[in-house]
């Protein structure tokens, strides 16, 4: 595997690491389970990095040096592709022929690498795109950036180059045929997973207590990177929007805001804070770390409604987490979140990104007990289809069939 702008061993929620970091880790595990070996490449944030770290045995982190190891954003990565394609050359160099079965690589600046190594080697490449910019660029929010041209053209060489290309959804499947002109036979589709040991039902009352808020709280949580597109303000103000209608709640309220800056975010790591204060509900706001997942789920359980916002989402693993937990959560009706929340069932999902229809979303469900107890039930029914063990199972599948598709073309080209 290639995945080289964020490393498996990071920390999601802050910089460059969230939902992809769960997606590279989780798929690697299941994927040893199954037998397979794993090599993960991504680039090295610290020179106190040791080249390579066991994850797990069968799934070996390689920490590549290509650049300065700390300040470098996404765009400037392009820069480093050389330098971090020839480390992955290097590594297989060190073996016989035929080392490596496959090449899957996460997001495209890791497609570029994977191409090389493709050609070089006469394997498959596998290829996630995570987000996709012309998806991003239709929908960004206000104080958000477009995507690069220079992306916009390596997803285009990404996407016509590789041997099999793996959407989270159907809806990101069919954006890949029609926004990037992708071959439908050679796009599937396959689910990303939930860690259902991990995020699994509990006491509500107890996880509360774990993490320092009132049993009879309301408590409205985000969790995620801290950016214009993941829009932790609107949840913000949502909350604003429903103690102007109900100024009894604030009593109960708590808007939990868990994740660190990422992006965008980091230009300015203070304005939701200062959001708060201007909206006069900071008294009721809490910043939370980014933190371990058994933590996380603490706070999944605790809270009364989880609220994913996203401009763009190709999946929505949080809102998938949360279900997990039996907590219901209202969404934007974006991208792969449409797949990930059951509208009505396991939550609601808000078409567009006004305040006053995420207050009503947020209010039905956390001030409705009935209704929210019915939802959690639903919630975790419909989280427990989606394990990482079915997505390894179906990624191993679509491996074979980019082999077989390889090989089957090498073939013709040597009978003709």
């Amino acid at each position: 595997m290639i995945s080289l702008h964020t490393s498996p061993l990071d920390q999601p929620g802050t910089g460059d690491a969230g939902g992809m970091n769960v997606y590279v880790v989780e798929l690697s595990k299941r994927l040893a389970d199954l037998g397979i070996e794993v090599d993960v490449f991504t680039r090295a944030t610290s020179s106190a990095l040791p080249a390579r770290v066991e994850l797990m045995p069968g799934v070996m982190v390689r920490n590549v040096a290509a650049g300065p190891y700390e300040g470098l954003t996404k765009n400037e990565l392009p820069a480093q592709l050389c330098t971090f394609a020839r480390a992955v050359l290097r590594a297989e160099a060190i073996h016989e022929p035929g080392y490596y079965d496959v090449i899957h690589s996460h997001y495209w600046l890791s497609g570029q690498v994977g191409l090389l190594a493709r050609d070089r080697w006469a394997v498959p490449l596998v290829h996630t795109m995570h987000t996709m910019a012309k998806v991003k660029n239709a929908s960004l929010a206000e104080d958000d950036v477009p995507e690069p041209p220079a992306r916009l053209l390596g997803e285009e060489q990404v996407v016509e180059a590789a041997d099999r290309l793996l959407a989270n959804t159907d809806d990101e499947r069919n954006e890949l045929i029609t926004l990037y002109g992708a071959q439908p036979a050679k796009v599937g589709v396959v689910n990303p997973g939930v860690d259902l040991e991990v995020f699994s039902p509990g006491d509500q009352a107890g996880s509360r207590r774990a993490v320092g808020l009132p049993e009879d709280a309301v408590v409205l949580a985000f969790v995620g990177r801290i950016q214009p597109l993941k829009a932790p303000d609107l949840l913000i103000r949502a909350a604003a929007r429903m103690l102007e209608r109900d100024p009894s709640l604030r009593q109960r309220l708590v808007v939990a805001i868990i994740g660190g800056p990422s992006g965008n975010g980091m230009e300015h790591p203070e304005s939701h804070a200062e959001l708060a204060r201007a909206l006069g509900v900071d008294d009721v706001t809490r910043f939370v770390k980014p933190m371990e997942r058994s933590g996380l789920a603490d706070w999944y359980r605790a809270a009364s409604v989880v609220c994913v916002p996203s401009y763009s989402e190709s999946f929505g693993l949080v809102a998938l987490e949360a279900q997990a937990c039996g907590t219901p959560v209202v969404a934007a009706a974006v991208g792969g979140l449409t797949t990930a929340v059951a509208d009505g069932q396991t939550g609601l999902l808000v078409p567009g990104h006004a305040v006053d229809d995420f207050a009503d979303a947020l209010s039905r469900i956390a001030t409705d007990p009935v209704r929210r107890e019915t939802m959690s039930r639903a919630a975790v029914k419909h989280a427990q289809g989606f394990g990482w063990e079915l997505t390894a199972r179906k990624t191993l599948s679509a491996y074979r069939t980019a082999a077989q598709t390889m090989a089957a073309d090498l073939a013709a080209e040597v009978i003709g």
